[in-house]
């Protein structure tokens, strides 16, 4: 495994998590909905949510960056009332927490589906990966607030079809995602993903899946098994690709340009955000490429191993570019500090990515709901905890940083 604390196991011997010692569905931390996951999804499922790269020292890091940051607290005169309200790309949220797209989503029968309809019960934006289980139409219709993200995969028309269909489906905004270099291995072993769902695949899997009992009574009862194919990835009667297949094209799709980035901006014509940045030149870049938005990211750590968690180079970005585009900040966000934290320095909004996945194991769209749950209320305590009335109210001086925090910036 890689050299990240596995909450789904680190538990100190001999005590139950209260959450996990009564018959209760609520959940009351993002480590406790990863506990459940872990014990309700097939080994296989719930490594390809592990994920990570290499050594998986980005993964790491990713969560272990908002360890070294501390919060100045006050101990009278706060605020009865804390504003989280915020908008991102022309859409309104209740809170600055963003579904972060993510592909297949088979943990669980309604997939994409529960979470959008999670995240417009606590009105918050959707991000729908074109790598997703689930038709996009089904999805906006759960969740209008929905930014639909396309990757540079394929040829100009193909691209242009999908943002088309997007488009005639009612996506609020287009997410584009760059920052992924195909790195592969994993020094703990990569999980068995299945290419399609054929006799012979349900077959080899059936051990596995029967010793998750509760996650295979799920799909039955639906008459569904899980679904490997991405029907976003086409348009027209076109057949659904497998995921290793339109992973093939996006693969062997030569790198864009930021010319390539600005032309693709052009053709969409609405709120465009890119999603993957890290520096502050290529933030610049992506602001002359026309980006409206700029997602500070990583992947998760599933990318180049080495990468600084998103949260150190985030300073960087909001001070190149921070009057001129909405910045948000997607990487380890597991609680309502780590959003308060990103926030202080100066990310809009972030996007949540394994938090909801694990909730969505756990307990369909109400475990998507309690994740949403937990960082609300994880927000509202540090907001009365520091004193603050309102989000914005948030500086970096409200936190206790390291000197060496962040990398030097890049030129």
């Amino acid at each position: 495994m890689p050299p990240v604390p596995d909450v789904a196991t680190d538990v100190p011997r001999g005590v139950a998590p209260y959450a996990d010692a009564v018959v209760n569905t609520w959940f009351e931390s993002v480590a406790v909905a990863q506990r459940r996951a872990k014990r309700r999804l097939p080994k296989s499922v719930y490594g390809a949510l592990i994920a990570g790269t290499e050594r998986g020292s980005s993964m790491s890091d990713n969560l272990a960056a908002f360890d070294e940051l501390g919060v100045r607290p006050v101990t009278a005169g706060q605020s009865p009332v804390r504003d989280m309200a915020t908008e991102v790309m022309g859409q309104s949220m209740s809170m600055p927490v963003m579904i972060s797209p993510t592909g297949v989503q088979a943990v669980h029968p309604d997939g994409e589906v529960a979470v959008a309809r999670a995240a417009a019960a606590r009105g918050v934006v959707m991000g729908l990966s074109s790598f997703a289980s689930k038709p996009l139409e089904e999805v906006i219709a759960a969740n209008p607030q929905t930014f639909f993200q396309i990757y540079w995969a394929g040829d100009r028309d193909s691209m242009v079809a999908r943002m088309d269909r997007a488009k005639a489906a009612g996506a609020a905004g287009l997410i584009l995602t760059l920052d992924w270099s195909f790195v592969h291995s994993r020094d703990w072993g990569s999980p068995d993903i299945p290419q399609d769902m054929s006799l012979r695949t349900m077959a080899k899997h059936a051990p596995e899946a029967m010793l998750r009992p509760a996650w295979l009574v799920e799909w039955l009862r639906t008459g569904q098994i899980p679904q490997l194919g991405v029907p976003n990835f086409v348009t027209g009667d076109d057949r659904v690709p497998g995921f290793f297949e339109a992973y093939g094209v996006w693969m062997g799709t030569p790198p864009p340009t930021w010319d390539d980035v600005a032309w693709l901006r052009e053709e969409w014509g609405g709120p465009f955000m890119v999603k993957g940045i890290g520096r502050a030149d290529e933030a610049r870049r992506a602001v002359d490429a026309g980006a409206t938005a700029i997602s500070v990211s990583n992947h998760g750590g599933n990318n180049l191993d080495g990468t600084p968690a998103p949260i150190r180079v985030l300073p960087e970005v909001v001070g190149a570019v921070g009057g001129d585009v909405e910045v948000v900040m997607d990487g380890g966000v597991r609680r309502g500090s780590d959003v308060v934290k990103a926030l202080a320095l100066g990310a809009k909004a972030v996007m949540i990515g394994r938090a909801y996945l694990w909730g969505l194991a756990a307990n369909g769209q109400t475990g998507v709901e309690n994740v949403l749950d937990v960082l609300r209320m994880g927000i509202d305590s540090n907001l009365l905890g520091m004193g603050k009335a309102s989000i914005a109210d948030l500086r970096p001086d409200d936190l206790l940083m390291p000197a060496d925090f962040s990398p030097p910036p890049a030129p």
